[in-house]
């Protein structure tokens, strides 16, 4: 599994994202699941940067695998900040209007539409967020 360690702010997120889409063009995935896990990628990797060491700046480890038979993506997020369990968060209730609704939420439910599944734990000290799609 491939990893890299970033500053945990918005200006990485681009570096994260090539990172991820360079181990799944290794693997030779299709495009539509680049896409959707891009997807995901970008809105946790975001509310790290926004808010796991906030108002501080701390580094967050983002590890890479695909392939596989059958193929799979998988992306673990790896960080030192507060101990936060998105998927713990409840969903949005999206029948309400935009101007109704509270704000938040929305990211992480779109990630869990994505995604074939999502994992949290809090160990050691770090909050790690495993992201798996399958192919």
């Amino acid at each position: 599994m491939a990893e890299i360690t970033v500053t945990a702010t918005l200006d990485s997120l681009n570096t994260v994202l090539a990172f991820v889409d360079e181990q799944m063009e290794k693997a030779g995935c299709a495009m539509k699941l680049m896409t959707q896990v891009d997807m995901a990628v970008e809105e946790i990797f975001v509310n790290i940067a926004r808010y796991a060491y906030h108002p501080e700046v701390g580094e967050a480890s983002v590890r890479c695998e695909a392939g596989g038979d059958p193929f799979q993506v998988i992306v673990g997020f790896v960080d030192c900040g507060r101990p936060y369990n998105p998927l713990e968060r409840e969903d949005p209730d999206v029948t309400l209007d935009a101007e109704q609704r509270p704000i938040g939420g929305l990211g992480i439910l779109m990630a869990k539409k994505l995604m074939d599944d999502i994992q949290y734990e809090y160990q050691d000290g770090k909050n790690i967020l495993t992201l798996r799609k399958n192919g």
